[in-house]
């Protein structure tokens, strides 16, 4: 194999004259490095992109909610107890969700209203983070007053509603009285504003007291769920599923997997389309390989015809040029991988390409390199440029060595 490698190296040091071969040989190396750094970093900013995203998800939303078909339950501490029992589960926490009203001085949306434990919702939700004015401990504080309430700032502006302002809350579904049913109205104190990054849940979304919430929808000691971390957030859905087994019936559950699978199935499907589409200028790369290889080919075929006269076998021929291709296709890839890598370190550290922070929810570009996708990206270009040889080499090892050198 020493013998092929040293002639495949000497042929892709072109001599003066074949100068124009050499020159191929760089636009070879040229489309594949370039081929290879554009997958990298485009897939890394999808990776990054992706990251955030569930980030900002997952900020809000549990990994796993445990929910019953008869609508609210009232043993939700026995079923936290079992649920905690589960391998693979974090820290759970109750929740009250129900959709209501909100207005100020006349200035009404519609919101979600979510009940939370303010002890335990840290360990299973990344609200903490969010919050931008106030802090989420005054949802436990209970005066005479009214009690506490947490706005997304979206949902803020929309009211036109402060910290330190007292807002009503409408719940749709009422209370029975004697004239009929009527809405049930209360006052709270705006003691906090959060801000998750996502718009959907920035203007639509309010946080009380889990037992203040109970209160206001009549629910009693009764929950609409538990909310669930996960220690493996991709394996949500076993450990669900695990959940729902342990439970039974009525529980069921659902990870947030199933809750956004629309939404990462397109990234996921805009991750392979755009593979496929800058796979193509590797594959113009590996075009310019052959094309290499067969002008070389033919400039060396008296060389070809001695060395089979010395007794090279076809094979050894073959594997001439197949080593010569296949270097040209590991440059351009050692070449695309350091570049492309190196770009993705400066995009995430500097940060220079800004965004509109008005039209996108992030204001540069996010990267995160995963080491899989580097691997598959580089031995699919290396497997490029290695099948791109296979016909110039196959046709080297065919020629006639009696027929090559006879008119010479």
């Amino acid at each position: 194999m020493l013998f092929e490698l040293f002639l495949g190296f000497r042929y892709l040091r072109a001599k003066r004259k074949q100068a124009f071969i050499s020159v191929i040989s760089v636009i070879s190396v040229l489309g594949v490095m370039v081929g290879v750094m554009a997958l990298i970093v485009v897939l890394s900013v999808m990776n990054g992109f992706r990251a955030d995203l569930m980030g900002k998800i997952l900020g809000v939303n549990a990994h796993v909610l445990v929910m019953s078909y008869g609508g609210p339950y009232g043993d939700h501490v026995r079923v936290a107890g079992r649920v905690m029992e589960v391998p693979g589960v974090k820290a759970v926490t109750p929740f009250v969700y129900g959709q209501v009203m909100v207005n100020n001085a006349g200035r009404i949306s519609g919101a979600l209203l979510r009940g939370i434990d303010p002890r335990t919702v840290g360990e299973v939700l990344n609200i903490t983070s969010m919050i931008r004015e106030g802090a989420l401990p005054s949802l436990r504080e209970r005066g005479p007053g009214p009690p506490a309430i947490i706005l997304g700032q979206e949902l803020a502006k929309q009211i036109g509603a402060h910290e330190g302002d007292i807002i009503k809350v409408v719940a749709p579904e009422g209370r029975l009285t004697p004239m009929g049913r009527v809405p049930q109205t209360k006052k709270f104190l705006v003691k906090a504003l959060f801000d998750s990054g996502m718009y959907e849940y920035d203007a639509s979304m309010v946080f009380v007291g889990l037992r203040e919430a109970q209160e206001f929808l009549g629910l009693g000691d009764r929950v609409t769920g538990l909310e669930v971390r996960v220690r493996d957030v991709d394996r949500s859905n076993t450990v669900a599923k695990a959940i729902q087994e342990r439970l039974g019936y009525p529980y069921w559950t659902k990870d947030w997997k199933m809750m956004n699978r629309n939404l990462f199935s397109a990234l996921k499907l805009e991750k392979v389309t755009m593979f496929v589409i800058l796979t193509m200028i590797v594959l113009v790369g590996a075009l310019n390989i052959i094309s290499t290889l067969v002008m070389v080919v033919m400039e060396k075929t008296k060389d070809i015809a001695i060395l089979r006269a010395i007794g090279a076998s076809s094979r050894s021929v073959m594997a001439v040029f197949m080593l010569q291709g296949l270097m040209v296709g590991v440059i351009g890839t050692l070449a695309g991988l350091l570049s492309g890598l190196g770009i993705c370190h400066l995009l995430a550290k500097y940060k220079f390409i800004s965004l509109p922070s008005d039209v996108y929810y992030i204001s540069t570009l996010p990267v995160r390199v995963e080491s899989l996708d580097v691997l598959f990206v580089a031995g699919s270009a290396v497997l490029i440029s290695f099948l791109s040889t296979i016909y110039p080499s196959w046709h080297a090892a065919r020629l006639d060595p009696v027929e090559a050198i006879r008119y010479e």
